[in-house]
């Protein structure tokens, strides 16, 4: 009969006590909020930077000489995340000039409706509740790009070992 060392103990009960740290967490020390007007400050930062990352993708796949479906689909996934990310931008904007309680969704997704003054500030600010128009074709065709380009892959791989 073989006994555990006193280092395999303390590993074990670290991994056990690390475990349930986090998936019963005291708090959440990750998710820090920032104050008005810092944290807008950052957000549409980081919106652009992703704008121009997307750009530079868009670029640099059209440049090349990638050619497939694969790489179709990653150029309009770029394409409708560059729509999205421009109106997220603004609906960002928009949300510090308007009340943003002036959307009701009462009676449902599709009976949402402005109360309030119609302006072009409040008209943009509602559209701009619109984004995931964009963002779900951009996933999906990120989703059938990378899956094709597996795929693709794949097929070449087992060519080469016949």
């Amino acid at each position: 009969m073989q006994y555990c060392s006193g280092k395999k103990i303390l590993l074990t009960l670290a991994v056990f006590t690390c475990g349930y740290n986090f998936v019963c967490p005291a708090s959440a020390w990750a998710l820090q909020a920032h104050g008005a007007p810092e944290g807008m400050y950052v957000h549409q930062i980081a919106h652009i930077y992703f704008f121009l990352a997307l750009v530079y993708l868009y670029w640099d796949v059209q440049r090349s000489s990638f050619a497939g479906k694969g790489w179709e689909y990653l150029l309009k996934f770029c394409l409708c995340m560059l729509c999205w990310n421009v109106v997220a931008f603004l609906g960002h904007a928009m949300a510090g000039h308007v009340d943003v309680h002036i959307v009701s969704g009462a009676g449902g997704y599709l009976r949402g409706s402005v109360q309030g003054a119609d302006t072009f500030r409040t008209l943009l600010f509602y559209l701009a509740k619109f984004d995931h128009l964009f963002v779900v074709p951009a996933l999906f065709y990120l989703y059938k790009g990378m899956r094709t380009l597996y795929f693709s892959v794949e097929d070449s791989e087992k060519e080469e070992a016949l």
